[in-house]
């Protein structure tokens, strides 16, 4: 049987604090219940059919007919983001913070970049991505100096107007950039952030690419060693520098990142893992603190849920989780050090299994190991766990 599984990254959509967010300043997150009560509730009939609101109640979410696998991961990488929590996925635990820069970067990091590129730069501190370039879009466009900034997390983030410096260029300023960020500067990511539009009316494009920190190998990389094929869809293949990605398709929203998985799923033929990010829930809503967004955009991957489970072959799996928090009810704008949901289906699936609480990201991982047929060390497989006859 050419087995595929079909794992879908709900970026930023924490359940609650893990055991450790009191030391993060996150101890009242819990993104999912309380953009649920801020919405007066969310209507998310098909993910609660998988089980979600029986991980923790949810205003909203009923927790009869399940018919799927249900449970949550606690995080053990030190850190609360993007790199930290997909890194964790596939065995890569990191057990020391990767390198913050509160107060902007350091001259020789700077000088150095500024070297490579032949340019100076504006910004160099932590910043809203939409407000730094509303603030020194206009400078940019005069000097042609591209902007710098950051944020609470391992970034080191360049944005430029599309039509003062070519998104080609940006992206060969982020290689630059990711050569030189090394040793006790090696930051998670690299990110390129192309803008367009005049002052007042800037708005950044979905040219945004990702360039992450190399952590060697991976659950990734076994499998494609082993003829599996990997399609990263949304960011996927940027979060992993393209290592262990057979295919990357970058998409512009999750909507295209949903009608992109179901492509895959009708038309990649297995033995294949089609792994999907979808990073809405964060972008444009979990760092903006707007939980009226967040909830609908929730919603609106609710409906199209089923498409995606309509177009399951027998022997495929599927597993929904997220990555990290960002509770858009709390003060901060940054991420939130959350445990994750993980939901399971696949179409021999009888009634509800109760998968608990994980120890680590790396679960979902060792479960994805074991239903190739992988041998893997790290994490305890749950795919043992699922009812009926397995896939």
């Amino acid at each position: 049987m050419n087995k595929r599984a079909i794992v879908i990254v709900l970026d930023s959509v924490g359940i609650g604090p893990a055991p450790d967010a009191a030391e993060y300043g996150d101890d009242r997150a819990n993104t999912l219940s309380n953009v649920a009560r801020a919405m007066g509730g969310l209507h998310i009939p098909h993910l609660a059919s998988l089980g979600v609101g029986r991980i923790c109640p949810i205003e909203g979410v009923p927790t009869d007919a399940v018919q799927g696998g249900y449970g949550l991961m606690v995080p053990q990488s030190a850190g609360k983001d993007t790199t930290n929590g997909h890194m964790e996925f596939v065995g890569v635990t990191l057990r020391e913070p990767l390198p913050t820069y509160p107060h902007g970067f350091p001259r020789e990091v700077m000088e150095a970049f500024e070297r490579a590129i032949g340019r100076k730069t504006i910004g160099n501190r932590p910043a809203s991505g939409t407000e730094i370039i509303e603030e020194l879009g206009e400078r940019h466009r005069e000097t042609g100096w591209p902007i710098v900034y950051t944020s609470a997390d391992s970034v080191f983030q360049i944005a430029a107007h599309e039509e003062v410096i070519a998104v080609s260029e940006l992206y060969a300023m982020c290689e630059a950039a990711r050569a030189i960020l090394t040793g006790p500067h090696a930051v998670g990511r690299v990110i390129a952030r192309p803008f367009t539009g005049t002052q007042g009316h800037f708005t950044r494009t979905a040219h945004r690419r990702d360039y992450s920190r190399d952590f060697g190998p991976t659950l990734l990389t076994t499998l494609t060693e082993r003829g599996i094929h990997v399609t990263g869809i949304g960011k996927i293949q940027d979060i992993y520098g393209g290592r262990g990605i057979s295919q990357g398709i970058h998409t512009a929203n999750n909507e295209e990142g949903v009608t992109e998985t179901v492509r895959a799923i009708q038309h990649v033929s297995g033995p294949a893992l089609i792994f999907t990010n979808l990073v809405d829930f964060d972008m444009l809503y979990g760092h903006r603190n707007d939980p009226s967004g967040f909830g609908r955009a929730i919603e609106a991957f609710d409906r199209r849920l089923p498409e995606v489970i309509a177009s399951l072959q027998d022997g495929d799996l599927l597993l929904i989780t997220a990555d990290h928090g960002c509770d858009p009810t709390t003060p901060s704008t940054d991420h939130s050090r959350e445990c994750v949901p993980i939901l399971c289906y696949h179409p021999r699936l009888q009634g509800a299994v109760n998968l608990g609480e994980r120890s680590t990201f790396a679960d979902l991982g060792a479960t994805v190991a074991e239903y190739f047929d992988v041998p893997w060390s790290m994490g305890d497989s749950f795919y043992g766990m699922l009812a009926g006859d397995s896939p």
